[in-house]
């Protein structure tokens, strides 16, 4: 056995008063980021997961209904191994989190604007980075107004610029307000 003692790790030490921070050998000062503007997805966000959730509703309610009809139906199926429930139970999960992630995945996490870029965060963690807001094109593809499904305005937003396919993204309202809006794409 090993005796209980103390570890030391070593870390990184931050740069003292009035070193730069530059690796060895730079002349220049380096340069201090923009300031940011994390602008999350509220009303997005839970249009998409309260959608999800309708959409599961009905679906078991579908499923419900199938499964009473087979129990209760003559020559109904005697026991689930043997009739089609199971395969109408595979049929309810793969529909139900296909339908899910179909709802949720256009609706971002938050959007970060820089002055030198835009990145969206999705909403698995992934991260795109679009060139800044004046040179984002955008088109509101539908607009839906503040209902029981979102608590103010969600627009599904499409978005492009040179060289970066059009994205659609399901969208607070002025989310991405600073791109260049248009009425008809390309």
């Amino acid at each position: 056995m090993s005796s209980p003692r103390a570890v030391r790790i070593p870390r990184a030490r931050p740069p003292g008063p009035g070193a730069s921070g530059n690796p060895a050998g730079a002349d220049r000062p380096a340069a201090e980021p923009g300031p940011k503007d994390h602008r999350p997805n509220g009303a997005g966000s839970q249009r998409a997961f309260r959608v999800a959730a309708l959409f599961v509703v009905a679906l078991a309610a579908l499923y419900a209904a199938f499964v009473l009809y087979d129990r209760a139906a003559p020559g109904g199926s005697p026991s689930a191994e043997t009739s089609a429930v199971l395969l109408l139970s595979v049929i309810f999960v793969v529909f139900a989190v296909g339908g899910v992630l179909f709802a949720v995945t256009p609706a971002p996490r938050s959007v970060e604007v820089a002055p030198d870029r835009v990145v969206v965060i999705g909403r698995w963690g992934r991260s795109v980075v679009l060139p800044r807001l004046d040179l984002l094109k955008s088109r509101v593809v539908r607009r839906y107004p503040a209902s029981w499904l979102a608590s103010s305005d969600v627009e599904l937003v499409e978005l492009w610029s040179e060289g970066i396919p059009p994205r659609n993204y399901l969208v607070e309202s002025g989310l991405f307000a600073g791109s260049v809006p248009e009425t008809v794409r390309r």
